[in-house]
């Protein structure tokens, strides 16, 4: 596996950010760049993952953006991700396959806590919880400007836009709500702009594992 130590244990990467940053197409092309390495990959997705986990999922992201309020958003979400981590998530993990995760508890300590008004707390308290001590490696978070993301968020024309639904004001409060948890913690979450072509944004991202995941994987 060229430059990483192998592992009989599998790593855990997760993928932040606002609407429209490019998640899903990186999350892709990392997962191929790390299958080049001869890595074991799976790509998963929250909210969702398991069959239970992507019913909760139906409810959350399709729909009037008042449908729920902050708090209801977040027990939902962390009922579903309950189920994705331990009948998906670990027992990949415990193989050895790396697993890397659209979204995870840093997007609740964001678009719940953070924009939301829930406080960060309770989004805290809730991990804690109901997922103890369990954590990504390392959480990549694509940066973009929210009229930017919104606007290529809109042009996908998918029923999943509940989200997208809410105002400017709320995604402006997401991107200084991730800006300020990749300040909390520098070293397990790591902003990368999204700004410029696909594969500018893609070389960041590999720029970045290349630096982190040897660290990491000696940590493990």
């Amino acid at each position: 596996m060229t430059g990483f130590k192998s592992s009989s244990q599998g790593l855990f990467l997760t993928f932040e950010g606002g609407e429209g940053t490019g998640k899903s197409t990186q999350i892709r092309r990392v997962a191929d760049w790390l299958k080049a390495q001869d890595v074991s990959v799976v790509i998963t997705r929250e909210p969702g993952g398991t069959p239970g986990a992507e019913e909760i999922r139906n409810l959350l992201v399709q729909g009037n953006p008042e449908r729920w309020d902050s708090m209801t958003e977040a027990l939902l979400l962390f009922a579903a991700r309950r189920d994705h981590v331990e009948f998906f998530i670990k027992p990949h993990l415990r193989q050895g396959t790396w697993v890397l995760c659209d979204r995870f508890t840093d997007s609740s300590w964001v678009y719940q806590g953070f924009a939301g008004n829930l406080g960060v707390e309770k989004i805290e308290d809730l991990t804690k919880t109901v997922l103890g001590k369990f954590k990504p490696f390392l959480t990549l978070i694509l940066d973009l400007p929210p009229d930017i993301g919104l606007e290529r968020a809109h042009a996908r024309s998918t029923k999943e836009n509940r989200f997208e639904k809410k105002g400017l004001i709320f995604h402006q409060r997401l991107q200084e709500g991730y800006r300020l948890l990749a300040e909390r913690n520098s070293e397990r979450r790591v902003l990368v702009s999204g700004l410029g072509s696909e594969e500018d944004v893609f070389e960041r991202l590999i720029k970045v594992l290349k630096k982190n995941i040897p660290r990491l994987m000696e940590n493990s």
